[in-house]
Protein backbone atom coordinates (compact mmCIF):
# COMPACT_ATOMS: atom_id res chain seq x y z
CA UNK A 1 0.00 0.00 0.00
CA UNK A 2 1.15 2.93 -0.88
CA UNK A 3 1.48 5.83 1.79
CA UNK A 4 2.09 9.85 2.06
CA UNK A 5 3.00 12.33 4.83
CA UNK A 6 0.29 13.86 7.00
CA UNK A 7 0.53 16.79 9.82
CA UNK A 8 -2.26 17.17 11.96
CA UNK A 9 -2.86 18.82 15.22
CA UNK A 10 -2.51 16.83 18.21
CA UNK A 11 -3.08 19.66 21.20
CA UNK A 12 -4.81 22.94 21.08
CA UNK A 13 -2.18 25.61 22.23
CA UNK A 14 -4.44 27.76 24.05
CA UNK A 15 -1.55 29.79 25.51
CA UNK A 16 2.22 30.64 25.55
CA UNK A 17 4.41 28.80 23.53
CA UNK A 18 3.83 25.70 20.83
CA UNK A 19 5.83 22.70 20.82
CA UNK A 20 6.63 20.00 19.01
CA UNK A 21 4.84 17.55 21.00
CA UNK A 22 1.48 19.11 20.33
CA UNK A 23 1.70 18.02 16.50
CA UNK A 24 1.62 14.92 14.88
CA UNK A 25 3.80 13.60 11.80
CA UNK A 26 2.63 10.23 10.63
CA UNK A 27 2.49 8.25 7.19
CA UNK A 28 -1.12 7.26 6.00
CA UNK A 29 -2.61 5.43 3.11
CA UNK A 30 -1.78 7.60 -0.15
CA UNK A 31 -5.63 9.06 -1.79
CA UNK A 32 -6.32 7.38 -5.30
CA UNK A 33 -7.73 8.96 -8.41
CA UNK A 34 -10.64 6.23 -8.15
CA UNK A 35 -11.48 7.79 -4.91
CA UNK A 36 -12.29 11.05 -6.52
CA UNK A 37 -16.13 11.84 -6.66
CA UNK A 38 -17.53 14.47 -9.42
CA UNK A 39 -15.49 17.47 -9.51
CA UNK A 40 -12.94 16.67 -7.02
CA UNK A 41 -8.92 17.32 -7.89
CA UNK A 42 -5.91 15.07 -6.56
CA UNK A 43 -3.38 17.42 -5.83
CA UNK A 44 0.15 17.06 -4.55
CA UNK A 45 1.52 20.30 -3.42
CA UNK A 46 4.88 21.84 -4.18
CA UNK A 47 4.99 24.46 -1.47
CA UNK A 48 3.37 24.90 1.93
CA UNK A 49 3.31 28.59 3.33
CA UNK A 50 3.61 29.12 6.88
CA UNK A 51 2.21 31.98 8.37
CA UNK A 52 1.88 34.33 11.55
CA UNK A 53 -1.87 33.92 11.56
CA UNK A 54 -1.64 29.96 12.21
CA UNK A 55 -0.76 30.43 15.83
CA UNK A 56 -4.60 31.71 16.40
CA UNK A 57 -6.03 28.55 14.62
CA UNK A 58 -3.75 26.62 16.91
CA UNK A 59 -5.64 27.71 19.69
CA UNK A 60 -9.43 25.63 19.68
CA UNK A 61 -10.98 29.02 19.87
CA UNK A 62 -14.34 28.96 18.25
CA UNK A 63 -15.28 32.99 17.80
CA UNK A 64 -11.62 33.93 15.98
CA UNK A 65 -12.30 35.14 12.43
CA UNK A 66 -10.94 31.90 10.48
CA UNK A 67 -11.76 28.50 12.18
CA UNK A 68 -9.47 26.56 14.02
CA UNK A 69 -7.69 23.27 13.43
CA UNK A 70 -9.64 20.73 14.48
CA UNK A 71 -7.70 17.89 16.79
CA UNK A 72 -6.41 15.29 14.85
CA UNK A 73 -6.93 16.60 11.48
CA UNK A 74 -4.55 17.76 8.99
CA UNK A 75 -3.29 21.46 9.48
CA UNK A 76 -4.28 23.37 6.46
CA UNK A 77 -2.73 26.68 4.38
CA UNK A 78 -2.27 28.28 1.36
CA UNK A 79 0.05 26.11 -0.72
CA UNK A 80 0.78 25.84 -4.66
CA UNK A 81 0.23 22.07 -5.89
CA UNK A 82 -0.24 20.05 -9.10
CA UNK A 83 -3.28 18.32 -10.20
CA UNK A 84 -2.27 14.54 -10.73
CA UNK A 85 -5.89 13.37 -11.31
CA UNK A 86 -8.86 15.31 -11.86
CA UNK A 87 -12.78 14.81 -12.23
CA UNK A 88 -13.25 17.71 -13.24
CA UNK A 89 -14.13 20.22 -16.05
CA UNK A 90 -12.18 23.11 -14.81
CA UNK A 91 -8.53 20.94 -14.42
CA UNK A 92 -6.77 18.89 -15.83
CA UNK A 93 -3.60 16.69 -14.98
CA UNK A 94 -0.50 18.63 -14.46
CA UNK A 95 -2.10 22.26 -14.06
CA UNK A 96 -0.52 24.95 -11.55
CA UNK A 97 -2.78 25.19 -9.06
CA UNK A 98 -3.58 27.26 -5.91
CA UNK A 99 -5.62 26.39 -2.43
CA UNK A 100 -5.93 28.54 -0.03
CA UNK A 101 -6.53 26.22 2.39
CA UNK A 102 -4.89 22.80 1.47
CA UNK A 103 -3.77 20.18 3.48
CA UNK A 104 -0.44 19.72 5.00
CA UNK A 105 -0.24 16.25 3.21
CA UNK A 106 2.34 15.09 0.28
CA UNK A 107 -0.96 14.21 -1.59
CA UNK A 108 -5.27 14.98 -0.69
CA UNK A 109 -8.42 15.11 -2.90
CA UNK A 110 -9.96 18.82 -2.67
CA UNK A 111 -13.10 20.17 -4.32
CA UNK A 112 -12.65 21.92 -7.61
CA UNK A 113 -14.54 24.55 -6.43
CA UNK A 114 -12.04 25.08 -3.55
CA UNK A 115 -8.98 24.91 -5.93
CA UNK A 116 -7.81 27.80 -8.55
CA UNK A 117 -5.26 28.07 -11.41
CA UNK A 118 -2.22 29.99 -11.16
CA UNK A 119 -1.87 33.36 -12.21
CA UNK A 120 0.63 32.61 -15.40
CA UNK A 121 3.07 35.55 -15.58
CA UNK A 122 6.86 35.65 -17.17
CA UNK A 123 9.65 35.22 -14.91
CA UNK A 124 7.65 34.06 -11.59
CA UNK A 125 9.00 30.69 -10.08
CA UNK A 126 6.02 28.10 -8.68
CA UNK A 127 7.61 29.35 -5.04
CA UNK A 128 6.50 32.46 -5.65
CA UNK A 129 2.90 31.81 -5.62
CA UNK A 130 3.59 31.08 -1.73
CA UNK A 131 6.52 33.90 -1.72
CA UNK A 132 6.12 37.46 -3.44
CA UNK A 133 2.87 36.88 -4.53
CA UNK A 134 1.63 35.21 -1.59
CA UNK A 135 -1.35 36.12 1.07
CA UNK A 136 1.55 38.05 3.33
CA UNK A 137 2.47 40.22 0.03
CA UNK A 138 -1.19 41.27 -0.62
CA UNK A 139 -1.37 41.65 2.99
CA UNK A 140 1.22 44.42 2.56
CA UNK A 141 0.08 45.43 -0.20
CA UNK A 142 -3.55 45.83 0.34
CA UNK A 143 -2.98 47.71 3.54
CA UNK A 144 -0.60 50.16 2.74
CA UNK A 145 -2.10 51.29 -0.75
CA UNK A 146 -6.21 51.27 0.84
CA UNK A 147 -5.61 51.78 4.66
CA UNK A 148 -3.05 53.44 4.12
CA UNK A 149 -3.70 56.04 1.22
CA UNK A 150 -0.51 57.10 1.07
CA UNK A 151 1.16 60.48 -0.07
CA UNK A 152 4.09 60.92 -1.74
CA UNK A 153 6.65 62.82 1.18
CA UNK A 154 4.72 61.58 3.88
CA UNK A 155 6.56 59.25 6.51
CA UNK A 156 5.73 56.07 7.33
CA UNK A 157 7.08 54.00 10.23
CA UNK A 158 7.24 50.01 9.62
CA UNK A 159 7.38 47.07 12.25
CA UNK A 160 8.51 43.98 11.98
CA UNK A 161 10.38 45.02 8.52
CA UNK A 162 12.31 42.01 7.63
CA UNK A 163 9.09 39.96 7.51
CA UNK A 164 7.00 38.41 5.14
CA UNK A 165 4.95 41.59 5.38
CA UNK A 166 7.10 44.06 6.46
CA UNK A 167 9.65 43.41 3.66
CA UNK A 168 7.11 44.03 1.05
CA UNK A 169 5.64 47.28 2.62
CA UNK A 170 9.05 48.63 3.03
CA UNK A 171 9.55 48.43 -1.28
CA UNK A 172 6.36 49.25 -2.15
CA UNK A 173 6.29 52.72 0.08
CA UNK A 174 9.65 53.47 -1.03
CA UNK A 175 8.72 52.75 -4.46
CA UNK A 176 5.76 55.38 -4.30
CA UNK A 177 8.02 57.91 -2.50
CA UNK A 178 7.75 57.82 1.06
CA UNK A 179 10.44 58.41 3.72
CA UNK A 180 10.23 55.18 5.50
CA UNK A 181 11.30 54.04 9.03
CA UNK A 182 11.43 50.77 9.96
CA UNK A 183 12.49 48.31 12.76
CA UNK A 184 13.30 44.47 13.10
CA UNK A 185 14.96 42.02 15.49
CA UNK A 186 18.51 41.87 15.16
CA UNK A 187 21.56 43.71 13.56
CA UNK A 188 21.52 41.26 10.47
CA UNK A 189 17.53 41.94 9.51
CA UNK A 190 18.20 45.69 10.22
CA UNK A 191 21.05 45.97 7.35
CA UNK A 192 18.50 43.67 4.99
CA UNK A 193 15.79 46.41 5.49
CA UNK A 194 18.59 48.93 4.47
CA UNK A 195 18.84 47.14 1.35
CA UNK A 196 15.42 46.82 0.51
CA UNK A 197 15.61 50.77 0.87
CA UNK A 198 14.57 51.77 3.75
CA UNK A 199 15.83 55.09 4.78
CA UNK A 200 16.16 54.74 8.67
CA UNK A 201 16.25 50.85 10.16
CA UNK A 202 17.05 50.03 13.62
CA UNK A 203 16.88 46.56 16.49
CA UNK A 204 14.26 47.30 18.38
CA UNK A 205 15.89 44.82 20.49
CA UNK A 206 19.51 46.97 21.87
CA UNK A 207 17.69 50.84 20.76
CA UNK A 208 17.11 50.96 24.57
CA UNK A 209 14.06 52.81 25.15
CA UNK A 210 11.72 52.65 22.15
CA UNK A 211 9.98 55.78 22.61
CA UNK A 212 13.25 57.65 22.42
CA UNK A 213 14.36 56.00 19.40
CA UNK A 214 11.53 56.82 17.50
CA UNK A 215 11.49 60.30 18.95
CA UNK A 216 14.72 60.93 17.46
CA UNK A 217 14.88 58.88 14.45
CA UNK A 218 11.26 60.78 13.14
CA UNK A 219 11.58 64.23 14.44
CA UNK A 220 8.73 65.32 12.17
CA UNK A 221 6.72 62.64 13.78
CA UNK A 222 4.70 59.69 11.58
CA UNK A 223 2.17 59.73 9.35
CA UNK A 224 1.60 56.08 8.92
CA UNK A 225 2.32 53.19 10.58
CA UNK A 226 2.21 49.80 9.65
CA UNK A 227 1.62 47.64 12.86
CA UNK A 228 2.18 43.95 13.04
CA UNK A 229 3.44 44.01 16.39
CA UNK A 230 0.97 45.53 18.86
CA UNK A 231 1.81 45.97 22.18
CA UNK A 232 3.80 48.61 23.80
CA UNK A 233 5.49 49.32 20.29
CA UNK A 234 2.21 50.36 19.19
CA UNK A 235 1.65 52.48 22.42
CA UNK A 236 5.10 54.03 21.88
CA UNK A 237 4.01 54.77 18.57
CA UNK A 238 0.56 56.55 19.46
CA UNK A 239 2.66 59.10 21.40
CA UNK A 240 4.27 60.38 18.28
CA UNK A 241 1.77 60.18 15.41
CA UNK A 242 0.71 63.14 13.30
CA UNK A 243 -2.69 64.98 12.58
CA UNK A 244 -4.79 62.50 10.37
CA UNK A 245 -2.22 59.99 10.25
CA UNK A 246 -3.11 56.07 9.40
CA UNK A 247 -2.31 53.20 11.70
CA UNK A 248 -2.83 49.72 9.45
CA UNK A 249 -3.13 47.48 12.07
CA UNK A 250 -2.02 44.35 10.78
CA UNK A 251 -0.64 42.02 13.46
CA UNK A 252 -0.10 41.69 17.33
CA UNK A 253 2.68 38.88 17.73
CA UNK A 254 3.62 40.76 20.89
CA UNK A 255 0.41 39.29 22.02
CA UNK A 256 0.06 35.77 20.40
CA UNK A 257 1.51 34.31 22.91
CA UNK A 258 0.15 35.10 26.40
CA UNK A 259 -0.30 32.85 28.74
CA UNK A 260 -3.59 34.35 29.41
CA UNK A 261 -5.81 37.26 28.42
CA UNK A 262 -4.94 38.97 32.02
CA UNK A 263 -1.60 39.03 30.71
CA UNK A 264 -2.17 41.42 27.44
CA UNK A 265 -0.95 44.62 27.19
CA UNK A 266 -2.85 47.66 27.81
CA UNK A 267 -2.51 50.74 25.51
CA UNK A 268 -2.02 53.65 27.49
CA UNK A 269 -2.23 56.67 24.45
CA UNK A 270 -5.27 56.01 22.93
CA UNK A 271 -6.21 59.50 23.49
CA UNK A 272 -3.93 60.16 20.78
CA UNK A 273 -6.26 58.38 18.32
CA UNK A 274 -9.06 61.52 19.32
CA UNK A 275 -6.35 64.47 19.73
CA UNK A 276 -5.05 63.81 16.41
CA UNK A 277 -7.59 62.76 14.74
CA UNK A 278 -6.11 59.61 14.00
CA UNK A 279 -7.41 56.75 11.36
CA UNK A 280 -6.82 53.11 12.95
CA UNK A 281 -8.02 50.13 10.79
CA UNK A 282 -7.71 46.24 11.50
CA UNK A 283 -8.52 44.34 8.48
CA UNK A 284 -8.78 40.44 7.60
CA UNK A 285 -6.74 39.52 3.94
CA UNK A 286 -9.03 36.65 3.35
CA UNK A 287 -12.06 39.39 3.22
CA UNK A 288 -10.45 41.19 -0.16
CA UNK A 289 -9.29 38.20 -1.93
CA UNK A 290 -12.72 38.63 -4.23
CA UNK A 291 -11.95 42.36 -4.34
CA UNK A 292 -10.51 44.28 -7.52
CA UNK A 293 -7.88 45.11 -5.66
CA UNK A 294 -6.49 41.54 -6.16
CA UNK A 295 -6.09 41.55 -9.53
CA UNK A 296 -4.48 45.57 -8.83
CA UNK A 297 -2.40 43.31 -6.57
CA UNK A 298 -1.18 40.83 -8.69
CA UNK A 299 -0.49 43.03 -12.04
CA UNK A 300 1.23 45.52 -9.83
CA UNK A 301 3.29 43.59 -8.08
CA UNK A 302 4.56 40.68 -10.60
CA UNK A 303 5.69 43.84 -12.60
CA UNK A 304 7.74 45.22 -10.03
CA UNK A 305 8.89 41.71 -9.65
CA UNK A 306 9.78 40.86 -13.21
CA UNK A 307 12.27 44.47 -13.80
CA UNK A 308 13.76 43.33 -10.79
CA UNK A 309 12.58 46.27 -8.50
CA UNK A 310 11.45 44.03 -5.84
CA UNK A 311 13.81 41.96 -3.51
CA UNK A 312 11.39 39.57 -1.90
CA UNK A 313 13.30 37.31 0.88
CA UNK A 314 12.55 33.68 1.60
CA UNK A 315 13.87 31.11 3.86
CA UNK A 316 12.95 27.75 2.94
CA UNK A 317 12.58 24.41 4.86
CA UNK A 318 12.86 21.15 2.94
CA UNK A 319 10.23 18.04 4.00
CA UNK A 320 6.59 18.44 4.68
CA UNK A 321 7.56 16.65 8.23
CA UNK A 322 9.60 19.70 9.23
CA UNK A 323 6.80 22.09 8.96
CA UNK A 324 5.75 22.21 12.46
CA UNK A 325 9.79 23.26 12.90
CA UNK A 326 9.10 25.70 10.30
CA UNK A 327 5.87 26.93 12.31
CA UNK A 328 7.55 27.38 16.01
CA UNK A 329 11.12 29.11 14.61
CA UNK A 330 8.24 31.50 12.77
CA UNK A 331 6.36 32.47 16.22
CA UNK A 332 10.19 32.59 17.63
CA UNK A 333 11.14 35.26 15.05
CA UNK A 334 13.89 32.84 13.78
CA UNK A 335 12.75 32.75 10.21
CA UNK A 336 14.02 35.76 8.19
CA UNK A 337 11.68 36.59 5.32
CA UNK A 338 8.27 34.97 4.30
CA UNK A 339 8.79 30.99 6.04
CA UNK A 340 7.66 28.45 3.28
CA UNK A 341 8.21 25.19 3.29
CA UNK A 342 9.56 22.85 0.31
CA UNK A 343 7.32 19.50 0.26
Amino acid sequence: MSTITSVSLKNYVTGGNAHLSDFTIEKIAAPTKESLKQDQVLLRPLYFSVDPYQRGRLSGVKDSYVASYAKGKPITNFLVARVIASSSSSFKENDLVLDNDGKWQSEYIADAKNVHHAVDKPGIDVRDYVGVLSMPSYTAYYGLMVIGAPKKGETILVSSASGAVGQMVVQLAKAIGLRVVAFAGSDEKVEHVKKLGADVAFNYKTCGDFGQAIRKLVPGGIDIYYDNVGGPYLDAVLAHVNDFARIIVCGAITQYNLACTDDAYAIKNIVAVLVRKVRMEGFIILDQYDSPHYTEFVNHVSKLYHEGKIDYRVSEVEGLENAPQAILDLFAGKNFGKSVVKA
